[in-house]
C-alpha cells in the first residue's frame, strides 16, 4: 500500500470498471477522491458509499464530456468538493481513465463517430489537464488510461487506437514540459479487462478462452490490477519515472 494522506485526486469515468477500482484503491492509500461519472449518477454514488464504509474519502461529480462546456462544469464541481471537504481546491493526482469505445475498419469510419470518440478520449484529457495545472502544485502526478492498440495493431477499431495513440504524446510531450515542476506524467496501456461492459464477452466460454490466451500470463485483467500500477505511479515511489508507458496487458499477444 502507498501512502497518499493528505493528497487530492480526480479520477475520471470512476462510476464503473477500471476507474472505480481506482477511486477505491486511491481512497484505501488515503487520498480524498473525486468520483466522476458521465451519466450513472446512482454507481458514483455508490463508489462514494464504498469507500466511505471502508474508512476513505470521497465525492461524486458529474459532467459528460465530450459536450460543450464539459471540462468548465467538471472542475466547477470539482472546485466546490474540494473546498468542502478540504478547504481549499489544491489537486496533486488526475487520473485520465473515461473514455469511450469504438469499432470500424478504415473502410467502415465516420466522420461523426471519430469526432466524439476523439473529442472524449483525446480532447477532454487535453483540457482536463490544462484546467487542472492551475491547481496543481509541485509535485504532482498526471496518469492517462491508454491501451495496448498503440502497440498491438487492432484494425477493427481504427478512430478508438488512433485516440489512445494521441493520448500516449499527450503524456510524452507533457512529462517534457512539465519536469521543471517535478510533475510526473505517465501512461498506462490496458488490455482486456473484465468490468460488467465486458462481462457479455466472458459469458461465451470460447471468447473467453481465447482472450484469456492472447495475454503472456494467462488471464484476462482485473480493474484491481490496473489500480495498483495508478496507485504505484501517484506515490511517492515513482517519483523518477515520467513520460513512461506502462505496458498493463498482461503480455497481451507478444
Amino acid at each position: 500500500m502507498t501512502d497518499l494522506q493528505g493528497k487530492t485526486a480526480l479520477v475520471t469515468g470512476a462510476s464503473r470498471g477500471i476507474g472505480r477500482g481506482i477511486a477505491q484503491r486511491l481512497a484505501r492509500d488515503g487520498a480524498l477522491v473525486a468520483v466522476h461519472y458521465g451519466t450513472n449518477e446512482a454507481a458514483a454514488k455508490d463508489v462514494v458509499a464504498s469507500i466511505s464504509e471502508a474508512g476513505g474519502r470521497a465525492f461524486a461529480i458529474g459532467a459528460e464530456l465530450g459536450k460543450d462546456g464539459d471540462v468548465e462544469n467538471l472542475f466547477t464541481q470539482l472546485e466546490e468538493g474540494l473546498r468542502k471537504h478540504t478547504g481549499e481546491t489544491a489537486l496533486d493526482i488526475v487520473v485520465n481513465n473515461a473514455g469511450i469505445g469504438s469499432t470500424g475498419s478504415v473502410e467502415e469510419a465516420t466522420a461523426e463517430d471519430f469526432d466524439h470518440v476523439f473529442a472524449v478520449n483525446a480532447k477532454a484529457p487535453l483540457f482536463i489537464i490544462q484546467r487542472a495545472l492551475p491547481l496543481m502544485g509541485d509535485g504532482g502526478r498526471i496518469i492517462n488510461i491508454s491501451s495496448g492498440v498503440t502497440r498491438i495493431a487492432f484494425p477493427g477499431a481504427i478512430s478508438y487506437a488512433m485516440t489512445k495513440g494521441a493520448l500516449d504524446v499527450l503524456g510524452r510531450t507533457l512529462a517534457k514540459q512539465l519536469g521543471a515542476r517535478n510533475i510526473t506524467v505517465n501512461n498506462v496501456a490496458v488490455g482486456f479487462i473484465a468490468t460488467d461492459a465486458t462481462a457479455p464477452l466472458m459469458e461465451d466460454p470460447e471468447t473467453g478462452a481465447w482472450l484469456s490466451s492472447v495475454a503472456a500470463l494467462g488471464r484476462v485483467g482485473q480493474p484491481a490490477d490496473m489500480a495498483d500500477i495508478v496507485a504505484f505511479l501517484a506515490s511517492d515511489d515513482a517519483r523518477y519515472i515520467t513520460g513512461a508507458l506502462i505496458d498493463a496487458t498482461g503480455g497481451g499477444q507478444l
